[in-house]
């Protein structure tokens, strides 16, 4: 027989050999860190110039920053700092090279989401917040799933539970329960309603105090932040229940949504979700505060299956929300819940695959131009990624052969093109003030 202390026992074992794997991916220091960009990559793959033409820019103007040459002398490699002054400075043919941005608007928050494990969620977050980075963005990443993956992907290894999402919904049942007992005890009648009671269990962990800085953290690209996950914030789910007891009133869907709205509106570009497989308090916040859904999905039957079960309970979770607290505040993000945009994207999609390539219709016969047009293919250089903790951004291509890594990135190009695409759309649908 088993009980929690073997569990406990594996687990150890397991923390050891995750350590292990950490040093050999990650610095000395057993943190990531950004490796540097040729000036190959940053002309034709960050730019999209003429490796000439970069080389002229360069030239031309001495005080650019001009990298650094390694080894072989033959090219110039920038740091992602570097990389972005010479995008402030540099013009082609008098166009700026900075990214576009809707004027006088809040980041774009898009949800990556759906029941199934396995379908790349983390992935598609982890890949779509380094292309952005390199495309000029500013970039927060928000870690709703237990398991972490994002928040190990990006270097984060010690994270204490009380700086996740979990520890912002709380912060928010305390803040949102004393603004609720201040607005009672100002009522227009002059008669004080009753009062809602937290226990000290929750006042004293000193969460309501904490400022919005104090759960973003900073990752190895100097341009992506991120609020963590951990494995302990896995008991989010049954304390939210707890709360919601508590106070039947506290909006517990909106607190993510109302932690974003205190950051300033030019703060970031992009808020990227990665989200739980499952369909519950965390990722409720998530689909909430999302202006944008994206849907990944494997090229299976039950992958299909799956995707088909997560819109419908979704559908109606967002139905018996709008039905329940139509009339209480919920910040930037009103009720009934809208999206600017829903997109369903098809991952370890392999091309000679008859089957694969039959999914493929199957899903765009019925979700028709909510499909994205880009699958993500499955190539050898994306598993080898994955296995390391990075996205092919991230991979030295001198690692492999320039051909291989060319075509894994082609593929997460392509998709994030895409998604930049539906992005741009989905920001002018909101409102200015949003």
């Amino acid at each position: 027989m088993y009980s929690h202390e073997d569990l406990g026992r594996l687990q150890g074992q397991s923390l050891r050999m995750q350590g292990w794997i950490r040093r050999q991916t990650f610095s000395p220091a057993n943190e990531k860190t950004l490796r540097r960009f040729s000036s190959w990559e940053v002309a034709e793959l960050i730019f999209r110039i003429n490796q000439s033409t970069f080389r002229g820019k360069l030239a031309a103007e001495p005080n650019l920053p001009l990298g650094e040459v390694q080894d072989d002398g033959r090219q110039r490699w920038f740091s992602l700092d570097e990389i972005n002054e010479l995008r402030r400075r540099i013009r082609i043919n008098r166009k700026s090279l900075m990214p576009p941005r809707p004027p006088g608007k809040r980041a774009l928050r898009a949800a990556i989401a759906n029941f199934k494990g396995g379908a790349g969620k983390s992935t598609v977050a982890l890949h779509f917040a380094h292309a952005a980075a390199l495309d000029g963005y500013r970039v927060l990443a928000v870690d709703f799933d237990p398991q972490a993956t994002l928040s190990h992907s990006m270097g984060l290894t010690d994270v204490g539970e009380d700086h996740t999402v979990w520890g912002i919904m709380a912060r928010d049942l305390e803040r949102e329960t004393d603004r609720m007992n201040a607005a009672a005890q100002g009522a227009e009648t002059g008669t004080a309603l009753p009062r809602r009671k937290l226990p000290a269990s929750i006042r004293d962990m000193g969460l309501g105090a904490l400022r919005p800085a104090d759960f973003i953290k900073p990752t190895a690209w100097s341009t992506i932040d991120i609020i963590p996950s951990c494995a302990n914030a896995a008991f989010v789910e049954f304390a939210s229940a707890q709360y919601r007891h508590l106070n039947p009133e506290w909006t517990f869907f909106a607190a993510v949504s109302r932690f974003l709205d205190s950051l300033p509106d030019d703060a970031y570009d992009l808020i990227l979700f990665d989200c739980p497989p499952a369909i519950g308090y965390q990722s409720m916040n998530a689909v909430f505060a999302a202006d944008m859904l994206y849907i990944p999905s494997g090229p299976g039957y039950w992958e299909y299956d799956s995707t088909t079960s997560f819109i419908g309970q979704l559908s109606e979770a967002l139905g018996d929300l709008s039905h329940g607290f139509e009339n209480i505040p919920t910040g930037k993000v009103a009720l009934p819940k809208s999206f600017a945009d829903i997109r369903f994207l098809m991952t370890r999609f392999e091309p000679s695959n008859e089957l694969h390539q039959a999914m493929l219709n199957a899903f765009r016969q019925v979700f028709g131009e909510r499909m994205a047009e880009h699958p993500i293919e499955l190539t050898r250089a994306v598993e080898q990624s994955g296995r390391f903790l990075s996205s092919i951004y991230e991979i030295d291509y001198r690692e492999m052969t320039r051909g291989t890594w060319r075509r894994a990135r082609a593929t997460f190009d392509r998709a994030y093109e895409e998604f930049r695409g539906n992005v741009l759309t989905a920001w002018d649908r909101l409102e200015g003030e949003a």
